[in-house]
């Protein structure tokens, strides 16, 4: 058996623990600055918009306000995800994705989809430790069954909490995933993500949210 020198062990024995002592703290880094950021939405945003939407919501169609939905965390951890609810309540209903010009769809729920504000509720999910402001979006549990196995590397995009927004949908990836390759180009963006994550690109990658909340995004539907 080859043994190698002391000194290499040693060496990188300190390079692993520097790697560890930086993940660690990028990831406390990363906390802190959800913690702060989701607070302050729900206290100066969320506060007002909760109702305001809700109303909206209820004199559009009868149902809850908030949708929930199961979805996967990190680590393949499932958790209770909100939104503002979008389309006509059906609580027997099964998972089916959105589609261009579904009739589900309701006129106000048009609204919140092509301007993102049905995701704002997440901000809770995040306060809760659920999510993350930027990250891999969270899939629904029956969506994930699709790839789980037969999508190289599509189990590795949990190995972060996910996101409210994330480099994926900024970039186009969003909506529905019809195709197989669809799924690959989102799992790409978020692999990129997740190597290069850092608090320049999270708040570069919520700028751009920003951008297309404003622009409007033909994949919002």
């Amino acid at each position: 058996m080859l043994s190698l020198p002391s000194t290499v062990r040693t060496s990188t024995y300190v390079e692993e623990s520097d790697q560890l002592l930086l993940e660690q703290k990028s990831d406390w880094s990363k906390r802190l600055f959800d913690v702060v950021m989701a607070s302050l939405v729900a206290l100066f945003i969320l506060s007002w918009l909760i109702p305001l939407i809700g109303l909206a919501i209820r004199f559009d169609s009868a149902g809850p306000i908030l949708f929930v939905q199961l979805r996967t965390g990190r680590n393949g951890r499932i958790f209770r995800c909100f939104k503002f609810r979008t389309m006509t309540y059906d609580r027997n209903a099964t998972f089916k994705q959105a589609v261009k010009n579904d009739s589900r769809i309701t006129a106000t729920g048009s609204f919140l989809r092509r301007t993102n504000l049905d995701e704002m509720p997440q901000f809770l999910n995040v306060l809760m430790g659920d999510m993350s402001i930027v990250g891999p979006r969270p899939h629904p549990i029956q969506l994930d069954a699709q790839y789980w196995d037969s999508l190289a590397g599509y189990r590795d995009r949990y190995g972060v909490k996910p996101g409210i927004t994330g480099l994926a949908q900024v970039r186009g990836c969003r909506g529905e995933t019809r195709e197989w390759m669809d799924m690959a180009h989102r799992v790409r963006f978020d692999h990129f993500y997740i190597r290069r994550r850092s608090l320049l690109m999270d708040l570069k990658i919520c700028w751009w949210t920003v951008q297309k909340m404003i622009q409007g995004d033909k994949k919002a539907f």
